[in-house]
């Protein structure tokens, strides 16, 4: 498997998300606060948080000045909001995700089986700022690449 398979694979996904009315309202909240456009919206009631996937290069609109609409947003849900930047490259858009200053690579593979691995590979130093408080980080990675990318299973391992 090579990444124009994955991005062709992200294409198709797109196409099967289904939003509840509950995303689908919140994904109208957020465009109507920052201004800019969510691809998708998830509300993890496991980690407590809701996720919003922006289009490309707009995540400073998304953020607003000084990060008055996140928190603007925050303030009406009761939940944390976190973002991330889409990207139609699986390895982009994890290192988005998770943030790129502590990753050193992603590699992705496919099992004969066909099932898809991610390994990110970040510095010893920093790989509980890249795992998250209680694994949000690595959490809010494996929920979005399984849901863009079919990529079953997330590594995050140190150099």
């Amino acid at each position: 498997m090579n990444d124009v398979d994955l991005v062709i694979g992200a294409l198709s996904t797109l196409e099967k998300i289904k939003l509840t009315s509950e995303e689908l309202g919140l994904i109208s909240l957020f465009q109507s606060i920052s201004g800019a456009t969510a691809k998708d919206c998830i509300i993890d009631n496991k980690m407590n948080r809701v996720i919003f996937v922006v289009n490309k290069g707009e995540m400073g609109l998304a953020i607003g000045k000084k990060g008055q609409s996140i928190r603007t947003l925050e303030k009406l849900i009761g939940k944390p909001v976190e973002l991330v930047e889409y990207s139609d490259d699986p390895k982009e858009f994890i290192e988005k995700a998770i943030n790129i200053k502590y990753i050193y690579d992603v590699r992705l593979t496919e099992k004969l089986d066909g099932t898809k691995i991610g390994v990110i590979v970040v510095d010893q130093r920093h790989k509980g700022a890249a795992v998250g408080r209680e694994g949000r980080n690595a959490e809010k990675v494996r929920l979005l690449v399984k849901r863009y990318f079919q990529i079953d299973k997330i590594h995050i391992v140190t150099q």
